[in-house]
């Protein structure tokens, strides 16, 4: 049952990166990061006040947002500061990059999320899965030779370290998302509420430095439909994600490949969304990834 859910999650996350690349495009990248995170909070934010008022149905619904002990805040609070460090360099890495270039980037993914379960929970995959997360890996270096034809230099532009060190902050989380949920047994929806608290937070305060201060990035920043949309899609993602962890027998690093999946999406949809080049060429890779992520779903 948790690999449908983490299907699930793929499918509403391909979603969530289309808007995105829509909401940041020609736009000011820190006020679109705060409205998509505030999105998801207003969103969620019925769930915590109903567990306030009427706690008896929100447990029979499966969405009481629960009272939690101040240090496991702190825990929460650790996972935002993560998250927001990881998407401020992802956002600024995707309005200057295409975003066939930036998913299968961001598809390495589950490399190193593959890496911290084999030491940190004692994971252990086979030698197909082995084989898979390898093929996962060549294939995005292949894409970045496709990205040299669209003028982005893999070594000199510096968006792309930005994606790089955003993926690796992302898979960091998505490990730690495996002790918050198992071991501190937080319920998905009072994981959410409060790290969408704390982002937005952490979010005001960068905002407040770097965006409120300045008239002319005031001005240019452009108000769109997409922007709520891609905070209402990351939160239904991140619940069935969630959710598939609260099984005891799920494997956080098959999970992460399971997510990657988007990239179905983001590259195939997106492509033709946003009139990329080499969409053609940029298949070659997507299989590979694709075949890597069918080895570790399906091999025992």
């Amino acid at each position: 049952m948790w690999m449908y859910l983490g299907l699930l999650a793929a499918l509403f996350l391909g979603l969530h990166n289309l808007c995105k690349k829509h909401a940041v495009q020609g736009n000011e990248v820190f006020p679109v990061l705060l409205g998509t995170i505030s999105s998801g909070f207003l969103l969620l934010l019925p769930f915590y006040l109903g567990s306030l008022w009427q706690p008896d149905y929100m447990k029979e619904i499966q969405m009481f947002v629960e009272s939690i002990p101040w240090q496991t805040h702190g825990f929460i609070f650790i996972k935002s500061a993560i998250m927001a460090s990881s998407w401020v360099l992802a956002y600024q890495a995707l309005k200057h990059l295409p975003i066939t270039i930036v998913t299968p980037i961001r598809s390495a993914g589950p490399f190193f999320t593959f890496i911290g379960a084999i030491f940190i929970y004692q994971e252990k995959p086979n030698f197909w899965q082995w084989i898979g997360f390898f093929l996962i890996i060549f294939s995005v270096m292949l894409y970045s030779r496709i990205g040299k034809k669209e003028g982005i230099n893999f070594k000199r532009n510096k968006w792309i370290f930005a994606i790089i060190g955003a993926t690796f902050l992302g898979a960091s989380s998505g490990l730690y998302d495996k002790f918050l949920i198992q071991t501190l047994t937080l319920n998905p929806q009072t994981l959410q509420f409060w790290f969408c608290f704390y982002t937005v937070l952490i979010l005001l305060v960068i905002l407040s430095i770097t965006w409120f201060p300045n008239a002319e990035k005031r001005k240019a920043f452009k108000w769109r439909w997409s922007i709520p949309l891609v905070g209402i899609l990351l939160q239904i993602a991140d619940y069935f994600y969630f959710r598939a962890l609260q099984d005891p027998e799920a494997l956080i690093m098959l999970l992460s490949a399971i997510k990657r999946s988007q990239i179905i999406i983001a590259v195939v949809i997106g492509g033709i969304l946003f009139k990329e080049q080499n969409k053609r060429k940029k298949l070659i890779p997507l299989a590979g990834i694709l075949c890597g992520v069918f080895l570790i779903l399906y091999t025992k």
